[in-house]
């Protein structure tokens, strides 16, 4: 995929003061036009303009989430086992199929794509046609009957969801309903920032995450600190990437207690 090279500016002034999901940048489309500012997560916005994603997030602030998440699901497969080319993958926040690439250059058997952004589905098709088997535009808060019937028919015994979990892209309710697709025994592949897996993150996501491991839903392989990329000043960015393997349903007791918006 070749693409244009974009006049990307960051702010000069103080960006470490800005929350992660608030960075934003300048970016100048054209010389005669006046440049226009964009949030670092205008998803809908940055996937208009082929390219400027990868160049954003992969070239200039050195993202290496995608790489590190499927090398690491892999290495834990392989620890038990399995093989990647048997895994049939939900993968949830595909966005432009970044990560379903990885997916698909292990030779998994399906890998299927959700996002709630139309953006994001023509952005994949445009660069990236034929990574997934199929790719579906919806809500996961509010999957109706006819849909999940679909999503279910592919028999998932895996989910993946890299560099989209918190910050309000994908609620946890989202990632609940997305975890109680997958088989039981399936795997499950995420990433999360740091700072989720802390006692005193109160955020609907890590409580979930937490709930996960105490009732026993999912049973962690591999959790591991790594430099998910750098801010627009320079500072490594941490994340945790976790392969685990799907128990059992998430408990109605714990689903009933989800928030439908907080992340």
């Amino acid at each position: 995929m070749e693409n244009q090279q974009y006049n990307i500016k960051f702010p000069v002034t103080k960006p470490h003061q800005l929350e992660q999901d608030n960075a934003f940048f300048s970016l100048n489309l054209n010389e005669n036009e006046q440049e226009i500012k964009l949030r670092f997560h205008d998803y809908g916005e940055l996937y208009k303009h082929p390219g400027l994603y990868e160049q954003l997030f992969y070239q200039r602030l050195k993202c290496n989430s995608p790489k590190k998440v499927s090398d690491t699901l892999n290495k834990v497969l392989r620890d038990n086992r399995v093989e990647m080319t048997e895994l049939r993958v939900l993968d949830l926040g595909a966005g432009n199929g970044m990560f379903g690439e990885q997916l698909h250059a292990f030779g998994v058997a399906r890998v299927i794509g959700v996002d709630i952004c139309e953006e994001a589905y023509v952005a994949c098709e445009r660069d990236r046609p034929g990574v997934y088997d199929a790719y579906y535009v919806r809500d996961f808060c509010e999957l109706d009957s006819i849909t999940e019937k679909k999503l279910a028919a592919w028999q998932f015994d895996c989910l993946s969801c890299v560099a989209a979990l918190g910050f309000g892209d994908i609620p946890a309710k989202a990632f609940a309903n997305a975890f109680n697709l997958v088989a039981s025994s399936g795997w499950v592949a995420f990433n999360i920032k740091e700072s989720f897996l802390l006692e005193s993150d109160t955020s609907g996501f890590s409580r979930l995450i937490k709930a996960l491991s105490v009732s026993g839903a999912l049973e962690v392989h591999h959790l591991e600190r790594y430099r998910h990329r750098i801010s627009i000043d320079g500072r490594p960015l941490f994340y945790y990437a976790l392969v685990g393997r799907k128990k059992f349903n998430i408990p109605q007791n714990i689903m009933d207690k989800l928030d439908y918006t907080e992340n």
